[in-house]
């Protein structure tokens, strides 16, 4: 019998940051990271994501290397074997957010599942650890287009869970983050003025540049992603055209409309390549 006292303690559970549901992991593949603010602050919660976009590894055209090494690192997360935390940087649009998809696609069956986490809301990772500890699956908390500004209050909570905490890195949870800046944070010319230089020719780079690389360095894998080559990108149109359907003559009579819509949006990378294949696919 609901009692008006415990109506009341309902309502203000509710408002008590840091209550959270607990999520059904064995219906759902994929999940976010939410907050939500109330009187006395935000609640954190993981949200299911009920309409994940599914890709394959075979989607994936011209990254063989960075798909083998993401791949792998995987394979032994899974099979709780010894993996790194990883680092995809390059090229926009070039399948780094992608990659993580296909792995989700690939691997959801085997118990892996994956977390998004905004940048602001990375200061709430302790939280997120502690709500999947004891669960039997694996985790990618996956932070994608990752960047910081200084002061940023993500920064340190990222970097005390990849290796900075007296606390241990849970063995069911691997960080995968997608950044077009190697270091993560924004590099100034004038830092490059703190650089040391020994008489006998060593080179100290400045605290600013050694703080900036600190955080990058706590990823064991770095995988780098390059822009397409203007085969490349025709490789990939054809692919996705190929995917909706279309035939040879259509798929050779797109080759050079679909040049000019790379060349109108000033890149070759498989998100424009998608993008035209649409286009393309849907009107013709």
């Amino acid at each position: 019998m609901t009692t008006p006292t415990n109506q009341l303690i309902d309502k203000l559970n509710q408002l008590l940051p840091g209550v959270s549901a607990k999520p059904d992991f064995s219906s759902v593949k994929a999940m976010r990271w939410s907050r939500r603010p109330t009187l006395l602050g935000h609640v954190s919660y993981l949200e299911a994501v009920t309409q994940f976009a599914e890709i394959r590894f075979a989607d994936l055209q011209h990254i063989d290397r960075q798909r083998q090494l993401v791949e792998q690192n995987t394979r032994q997360f899974l099979s709780r074997k010894p993996a790194n935390n990883v680092l995809m940087t390059g090229a926009r649009g070039t399948g780094k957010s992608s990659l993580v998809r296909a792995c989700l696609t690939e691997f959801h069956g085997q118990g892996l599942r994956v977390i998004e986490v905004e940048k602001q809301d990375l200061m709430d990772l302790p939280r997120l650890v502690e709500a999947i500890a004891h669960a039997p699956y694996r985790f990618i908390i996956f932070c994608d287009d990752l960047s910081f500004e200084s002061g940023d209050s993500g920064y340190k909570a990222l970097k005390s869970l990849l290796d900075g905490s007296i606390s241990a890195q849970s063995d069911n949870l691997l960080i995968y983050a997608t950044s077009n800046r190697r270091h993560l944070m924004p590099e100034h010319m004038s830092e490059n003025l703190e650089t040391r230089y020994e008489a006998t020719g060593e080179i100290h780079p400045g605290e600013t540049v050694e703080e900036k690389i600190s955080l990058s360095e706590r990823f064991g894998l770095w995988v780098s992603f390059y822009s397409f080559s203007q085969q490349d990108y025709l490789d990939i149109v054809a692919h996705w055209l190929r995917h909706y359907g279309c035939t040879a003559a259509l798929i050779q009579e797109a080759r050079q409309p679909a040049l000019q819509w790379a060349l109108e949006r000033g890149s070759r990378s498989g998100r424009v390549a998608l993008h035209f294949a649409r286009d393309w696919a849907g009107r013709h």
